[in-house]
C-alpha cells in the first residue's frame, strides 16, 4: 500500500490541477506543483499583506514567511476549506504576528494599487496635469488606507476579506478560525471607528473653505438682515 497520495490520475500539466490536487502532488514530491499553486493565488495573497499590514515592506516579508510556513505545513491542510481559505488564514496570521512585534512605526500607509500608483512622500504635490477626478479619488483611496491602519488588526483584517476582498463572512469566520459572529461585530465596530476616522480627516468643502469674513459681507448696497432668531425678527422693521 502506498503510504503517500496517489497522484497517478492526475493530468501531467500541473496547470490544469484543481488546488487541491496541486497540494497532493506537492506532498507527493511533485517540485512544481507548489509553485503552480503560489502563483495562481499570489496576487490575491499580496493584495491581503499589503492591505492587513499598511506597508509594502511588511507585507512582502510576511507573505513570504506565510508561504514558507505553508510550503512546510502543506500536510496539516485536512481538506474541510477550500485550499485558498487556508492560504489566506495563513497569510492573514503572519500579517497579524507582524503587526503586533510592530505597532509602533513611523511610516505612511500605501494604496492598494502601488504600481498604477507609486505613493507620494509627505507634502509631496499631485502632478499639475493629473486629471481633478483622479486626484479626488487617490486623496480618498489614501485617507481610506491611513485610517484603516489605525485600527486594531483584528477589525482590520475583517474589513480587508470583507469589504476589500468580498469574501463571504463565513469564509472569513473560517480563515480567522473565530465564530461568524465575531467577524460581524469586528467589522461593525471597525467601520464606525473607520467612519469616524475618515470624518475627522474630511477635507473642508468649498464653503468650508471660504474667508470668514467673506461669507459674513452682505453685497455692495445692501444692509445686513438679521436672522430669523434675532430679536428684531427676519424682516426688516
Amino acid at each position: 500500500m502506498s503510504a503517500g497520495p496517489d497522484v497517478t490520475d492526475e493530468p501531467h500539466d500541473a496547470h490544469d490541477r484543481d488546488d487541491r490536487a496541486l497540494l497532493r502532488a506537492h506532498l507527493a514530491g511533485d517540485p512544481a506543483a507548489f509553485a503552480t499553486l503560489v502563483t495562481r493565488h499570489r496576487d490575491r495573497l499580496w493584495a491581503v499583506a499589503l492591505r492587513t499590514t499598511g506597508h509594502r515592506e511588511d507585507a512582502a516579508d510576511a507573505l513570504q514567511d506565510a508561504l514558507v510556513s505553508a510550503h512546510q505545513r502543506a500536510a496539516t491542510y485536512r481538506g474541510e476549506a477550500a485550499v485558498t481559505t487556508w492560504l489566506h488564514r495563513i497569510v492573514v496570521n503572519a500579517c497579524l504576528d507582524r503587526i503586533r512585534r510592530q505597532r509602533v512605526r513611523a511610516a505612511e500607509p500605501l494604496p492598494d494599487d502601488l504600481e498604477a500608483h507609486p505613493p507620494r512622500a509627505a507634502g509631496q504635490p499631485h502632478d499639475a496635469g493629473e486629471p481633478e477626478a483622479q486626484v479626488l479619488a487617490r486623496e480618498r483611496r489614501d485617507r481610506v488606507l491611513a485610517a484603516l491602519a489605525q485600527l486594531p488588526p483584528e477589525q482590520r483584517a475583517c474589513l480587508v476579506l470583507v469589504d476589500m476582498e468580498a469574501r463571504p463572512v463565513a469564509e472569513v469566520a473560517e480563515i480567522l478560525e473565530v465564530p461568524v459572529g465575531t467577524v460581524k461585530s469586528r467589522c461593525a465596530r471597525g467601520r464606525a471607528r473607520l467612519a469616524a476616522l475618515l470624518d475627522e480627516d474630511r477635507p473642508p468643502d468649498r464653503a468650508d473653505r471660504a474667508d470668514p469674513a467673506d461669507r459674513a459681507a452682505p453685497p455692495p448696497g445692501t444692509a445686513a438682515r438679521p436672522p430669523a432668531s434675532h430679536p428684531r425678527g427676519g424682516d426688516p422693521a
